[in-house]
């Protein structure tokens, strides 16, 4: 898997509504974080699409180094800083 950029150390929170479908960056570059903007292009990186269950509050990881996406699974805790790389396997 292509190497990712650390968005943001922590989570990002969101409210997402029922039914609706959200594409989360996978590869860190995106001006429109924690959502996809396209800027992926060439990096071997694919945005990953979620679909709100329930209208509720979800946190978007940031780091990038998730083993559950997109959401946050506690990762950036022994990730870097801001815009280090992620190497995913």
């Amino acid at each position: 898997m292509a190497e990712r950029i650390v968005a943001k150390k922590l989570p990002y929170r969101v409210e997402v509504e029922k039914g609706e479908t959200y594409h989360w960056c996978a590869c860190g570059l995106s001006k429109t974080q924690p959502f996809c903007d396209g800027s992926h292009g060439g990096t071997g990186n694919e945005p990953v699409a979620f679909v709100a269950e329930e209208s509720e509050m979800v946190f978007f990881c940031g780091c990038k180094a998730t083993k559950n996406e997109p959401l946050c699974d506690g990762s950036h805790g022994v990730v870097g800083d801001v815009g280090s790389v992620v190497e995913m396997d």
